[in-house]
């Protein structure tokens, strides 16, 4: 047999294996943590033994993407598999807008569900407010946490339970008349408000409390649990049990918590006996809010952070672990991206993507089970900012052109703009403009760019609202 027609059966074989064993899944997602705020990234002051543990058992993606470097947008693309901008989600959605993820797009807990998965949704959604957007309408079985981002306000249109909590003398008239602006950020349970404010000091600990009460109820699986967690975004929060415990101070005090929350997560799946069906991915949304200093995170060595499409904007910190199926201790260096797990779940899951629209996700088993020469499915990956497409990476290659680093004092700008090409094999600081060495690469990339666009603008989807 041909060595290239053998290396396509094993592959096949790994895959169809992995799809035979339909594997818990676990997919804790960040918001705002820094591609750097992990010890197993290289964080000089933040110590975190769980999610280090996740590397030592499993593997890091030095080169793993999110899709957007703001919140709603990053989630969409997580959710359905998409550049954000093709479903209509091209930024960052507020408690006073109407507009959600669009319910005719079809999410990895629909794929799950329809696969015979028990699906939870706990922490922050922030793909729409109201009902017919709200986690329960698009596959997840439950929902627990704060709708959208932790320093935001209340829609007096949301429906409040009737057990709920008011706190910080929030009196119900109030709520009535409530801003959205004035933050009142509101916990929420399935479709109705539970608490106003939410006691954001809890948080990480009640969001854990959920996820090992749903993981015991549902041990005899299939289930998924996707737990993307309201920190570490402003305001920050801690229990007192983890205040000013860290070297990286309170920022550092949150990552910490939620390294805890990791290991309450590890602790379970043991105890539970479902260790080795369980597939555990940690990531994060976007990079980390450098503007308000101490209270962000760091994307170190990378340059930029969130709002920026550097790398430090997009490239997130990642792990993923499943004990005796992922190769322990490995490391991954291949491009891949948050858009790429609906693809890889649904195949683990016994099923496919959807073929009735366009998916731009693919499917990364090959690239997360260390398969002898897997290599990135994506010819090029694509840098949006909003509505704008701004930077393209294929292979070592990084074109990019888009609004310059306010701190940068470097050559190629025009109108504010960089125009650049970066080598992120040797240059992943992006301090190295080498396109006048290099300009038929630079127009290459460039046409990637209008190529890409081109398609996805004639292929796009609108969000979900009037």
């Amino acid at each position: 047999m041909k060595p290239i027609l053998l290396t396509l059966l094993l592959a096949t074989c790994s895959s169809l294996l992995a799809t035979a064993q339909r594997p818990n899944i676990i997919l804790i997602f960040a918001d705002d943590q820094g591609y750097q705020d992990m010890s197993c990234f290289g964080h000089p002051k933040i110590k975190t033994p769980n999610m280090d543990r996740l590397a030592k058992e499993g593997r890091k993606f030095t080169d793993f993407y999110s899709v957007n470097p703001v919140c709603s947008a990053s989630r969409a693309g997580l959710m359905t598999g998409c550049y954000p901008t093709r479903v209509g989600i091209q930024g960052v959605l507020f408690p006073n807008q109407t507009k959600g993820l669009n319910p005719k797009e079809i999410t990895i807990a629909e794929i799950l569900k329809k696969q015979g998965y028990a699906t939870a949704c706990i922490g922050k959604w922030h793909l729409g407010h109201l009902p017919k957007f709200l986690p329960t309408a698009q596959g997840f079985d439950s929902y627990f946490g704060i709708p959208y981002s932790n320093d935001m306000g209340y829609d007096p249109k949301m429906k409040i339970a009737k057990d709920i909590v008011l706190r910080d003398g929030v009196k119900l008239e109030d709520l009535a008349k409530a801003t959205r602006r004035k933050p009142l950020a509101p916990l929420m349970r399935n479709t109705e408000v539970v608490e106003v404010p939410s006691d954001q000091r809890t948080l990480t600990k009640r969001y854990t409390e959920e996820a090992i009460t749903f993981l015991r109820a549902n041990k005899d699986g299939p289930f998924f649990l996707y737990f993307p967690h309201t920190m570490p975004h402003i305001p920050l929060f801690v229990t007192p049990e983890f205040k000013g415990k860290s070297a990286g101070g309170l920022y550092g005090d949150v990552i910490e918590e939620m390294d805890w929350s990791v290991g309450e997560i590890l602790q379970t799946v043991k105890s539970l006996g479902i260790d080795e069906s369980t597939l555990i991915v940690y990531t994060s949304d976007n990079g980390p809010w450098l503007s308000v200093g101490a209270r962000g995170g760091s994307a170190l060595p990378l340059r930029g952070g969130k709002f920026t499409t550097y790398e430090g904007g997009v490239r997130e910190p990642t792990l993923m672990r499943w004990p005796g199926t992922i190769p322990a201790g490995t490391v991954c260096s291949e491009v891949a991206s948050s858009i790429d797990l609906l693809p890889t779940f649904a195949i683990l899951a016994g099923s496919e993507a959807p073929k009735d629209r366009v998916i731009d996700g693919r499917d990364i088993w090959p690239l997360i089970s260390a398969q002898e020469g897997a290599k990135s499915p994506h010819e090029a990956f694509f840098y949006y900012k909003g509505n704008s497409l701004e930077a393209v990476r294929a292979g070592k290659w990084k074109y990019r052109s888009g609004p310059l680093d306010l701190k940068s004092k470097r050559k190629g700008t025009k109108k504010g703009r960089e125009i650049a090409l970066f080598d992120l094999e040797s240059d992943k600081e992006e301090s190295n403009n080498l396109i006048e060495k290099h300009p038929e690469i630079a127009e290459r990339m460039k046409k990637l760019i209008a190529d890409f666009d081109a398609e996805r603008k004639a292929n796009s989807r609108p969000a979900g609202g009037p």
